[in-house]
């Protein structure tokens, strides 16, 4: 009896060190797994359902998301209770940001989107594990999490958690917190094709112009001027220090009413707002200095001196050759709703 007891309780302590030698992966298996994906990825198609917390309410937006080689990538944004989408396009001439129901195109000679952290493209969350030495690593039934530091263009966006899927290390979702780790941006996976295929033509710009305008109702024709509603004047909620709202002023042009609100103290800057304008060509403006810009609500043009974007039928320049650009995306980013400061 006691001779099978012993053989009982061998077998049992071999079980378990086999048991052990197969369990979990440990931080450095999945670290080197993700370098090598990341290494033999042809790109990916994949969709996404992205929630801002930014603002007064939180807004939803749809994302798809195409990526081929290391220089093709077409971001699409869709926010349903807008009716605008927005295409971020990088391919051989460089890099876009499409306003399709406004026949409206930027181009950018930027690195974008290797300069900044992007939360739904998928080589910029693994690199951005795969660089923070700091980050934290926990494992639960169907996922690996990661928290680790961000690159983002609004430092407010302190911190990330990403969850990736154990059976292929895919993301599940993203979320990006504050520096009292409230999440401002969540980012929820609901598709993602690894080594997909691409037809020709997915990353041409004018194509990629006419297929989102054809899928939309458009808000004008061509040629036709926008109904002439009152403009509802929106004020930024954020203001830098020692600067404040000191003048503003409704100027008639050619194009339209236009109402210029003036900021000055320790850093002036002007904001000007008019209703957006269906542009009868598609021709790009080509921005020689400058790259796109998240501002939460809506995809940004941002210069050494500038941020251009069109929000809910309104075409906003915010200008300034005294504040850094990381104060522009601040103030920028606070113009919202229908509160005046």
């Amino acid at each position: 009896m006691r001779k099978r007891l012993w053989t009982i309780a061998i077998s049992m302590v071999l079980t378990m060190v086999f048991l052990a030698g197969c369990g979990e992966k440990t931080q450095e298996d999945i670290l080197e797994d993700l370098d090598t994906t990341l290494s033999e990825m042809t790109g990916y198609k994949a969709n996404a359902t992205m929630t801002l917390q930014t603002g007064t309410e939180a807004q939803k937006y749809d994302v798809e998301i195409w990526h081929q080689s290391d220089t093709y990538y077409r971001v699409a944004l869709h926010n349903e209770n807008k009716d605008q989408n927005q295409i971020i396009l990088r391919n051989d001439d460089g890099v876009f940001v499409l306003t399709p129901a406004l026949n409206k195109s930027f181009r950018f000679q930027s690195d974008w989107p290797k300069n900044n952290s992007q939360v739904y493209l998928y080589e910029s969350l693994v690199s951005d594990i795969l660089l923070d030495g700091d980050r934290s690593f926990t494992a639960s039934e169907d996922h690996y999490v990661f928290q680790t530091t961000t690159n983002y263009q609004n430092k407010n966006l302190h911190s990330q958690e990403i969850m990736l899927n154990k059976k292929d290390l895919t993301p599940a979702s993203v979320k990006i917190m504050n520096t009292d780790f409230e999440v401002l941006v969540e980012v929820e996976f609901t598709s993602f094709e690894m080594n997909a295929s691409f037809g020709e033509g997915d990353f041409e710009t004018e194509r990629n112009m006419t297929g989102a305008s054809l899928e939309e109702i458009p808000t004008m024709a061509e040629g036709e001027e926008a109904t002439e509603q009152p403009l509802t004047v929106l004020y930024p909620m954020y203001e830098p220090d020692g600067t404040s709202l000191t003048g503003s002023q409704t100027v008639q042009t050619e194009e339209g009413e236009k109402v210029v609100l003036s900021y000055t103290g320790e850093r002036n800057f002007t904001i000007v707002q008019q209703r957006s304008k269906y542009v009868p060509a598609s021709t790009p403006m080509n921005i020689s200095e400058g790259e796109p810009v998240d501002l939460g609500f809506t995809v940004g043009i941002l210069t050494n001196d500038s941020i251009l974007w069109s929000y809910e039928g309104v075409d906003f320049i915010l200008a300034s050759s005294e504040l850094e650009s990381e104060e522009m995306i601040s103030i920028a980013r606070s113009v919202y709703g229908t509160l005046e400061k």
